[in-house]
C-alpha cells in the first residue's frame, strides 16, 4: 500500500471514531504495521493535517483539514454535482437521466440530460405527474411523517394507462420497500411503454430532496434492470458522499 493511502486510512479511521487515538491504536484497527503507521503521523502532524492532542501520544485531525474543508464548501453547490452526475449517468448509460423533486401531490422534473441513443424517452424539465405515477414520487415520501405520507396516498389519482397503484395501503408498502432498498422501478404505469428506475438522494437530515432516475423504453428496463439499478444507486450515492451528507468510503 502507497503512502498516500496509508495516509488517507489514518485520516478517515480518526473521522469514522470521532476522537483521538495513539498511533498504536491506530495500527492495531487498520491493522497495519506500526512502524509505517507512526512515519505516516509524523508527517502528517508536520504537514498539519493531524495534531497531537495530549502528552500521551494521541493525535487527532489538524488546523489544515479546516482549510481545506472550507475551500471545498465555498464551492459546493448541489445543482453543480447534480449536473454533473447526470450528465455521466446518461452518457454511460444512453438514457435520459432526470432529477426529480415534489411540489405538493406532484413529482416534477427539475433536471434533466437526454440520451442519446437513437430511441429514447423525451423529458422535459418542468413536466410535473401525480406523485403515485411514478418510481420517483414512492421515493420522494418516504421519509415523511406517517401522517402527511397516508394524507398524500389518499389523494393518488388514475393514470392514463389505468396501471398506477391507487391503493394508498399498497402505495404506503411500495414506498417503505423502495426506500429500504434504495432503489424504485414503474414500467408502463403512466405511459406505454415508458419505465423508469429510481434512487433517492438522501440529506444530512435523512430526507429525500430529490431523486435521480433513468427515463427509459420499458423493453429495456426490463433487459437491463439489474445493470441499470446500480448504476443510478451509485449515481445518487456519488451526489450523497459530494455534498458531505455520506461518508464517501463508507457503507450506504
Amino acid at each position: 500500500m502507497s503512502g498516500i493511502d496509508r495516509a488517507f486510512q489514518v485520516l478517515d479511521h480518526l473521522t469514522r471514531c470521532g476522537r483521538p487515538a495513539t498511533a498504536y491504536d491506530i495500527a492495531r484497527a487498520l491493522a497495519a504495521p506500526a512502524s509505517t503507521v507512526y512515519e505516516v503521523i509524523d508527517t502528517l502532524v508536520a504537514k498539519g493535517a493531524l495534531s497531537r492532542t495530549d502528552g500521551n501520544g494521541r493525535v487527532f485531525l489538524g488546523p489544515r483539514l479546516h482549510f481545506y474543508g472550507l475551500a471545498y464548501a465555498k464551492e459546493l453547490s448541489l445543482e453543480r454535482v447534480l449536473s454533473a452526475e447526470i450528465t455521466a449517468l446518461s452518457q454511460s448509460t444512453g438514457e435520459t437521466v432526470q432529477v426529480c423533486g415534489r411540489d405538493g401531490d406532484m413529482m416534477v422534473v427539475l433536471m434533466m440530460a437526454e440520451g442519446a441513443r437513437v430511441f429514447r424517452i423525451a423529458s422535459q424539465v418542468g413536466t410535473r405527474v401525480p406523485l403515485n405515477w411514478t418510481a420517483s414520487g414512492r421515493l420522494l415520501v418516504a421519509p415523511l411523517a406517517k401522517a402527511e405520507r397516508r394524507a398524500l396516498f389518499a389523494r393518488a389519482k388514475a393514470s392514463p394507462t389505468g396501471r398506477a397503484e391507487t391503493d394508498p395501503k399498497r402505495l404506503e408498502a411500495a414506498s417503505q420497500a423502495a426506500w429500504a432498498a434504495r432503489l424504485a422501478v414503474q414500467v408502463s404505469e403512466a405511459d406505454e411503454d415508458v419505465a423508469c428506475i429510481a434512487a433517492p438522494i438522501r440529506d444530512a437530515a435523512g430526507g429525500c430532496p430529490a431523486t435521480i432516475s433513468i427515463v427509459l423504453p420499458a423493453t429495456r428496463a426490463r433487459e437491463q434492470q439489474p445493470a441499470l439499478a446500480e448504476a443510478v444507486r451509485g449515481a445518487a450515492a456519488e451526489v450523497e458522499a459530494a455534498m458531505g451528507w455520506r461518508d464517501p468510503g463508507g457503507a450506504a
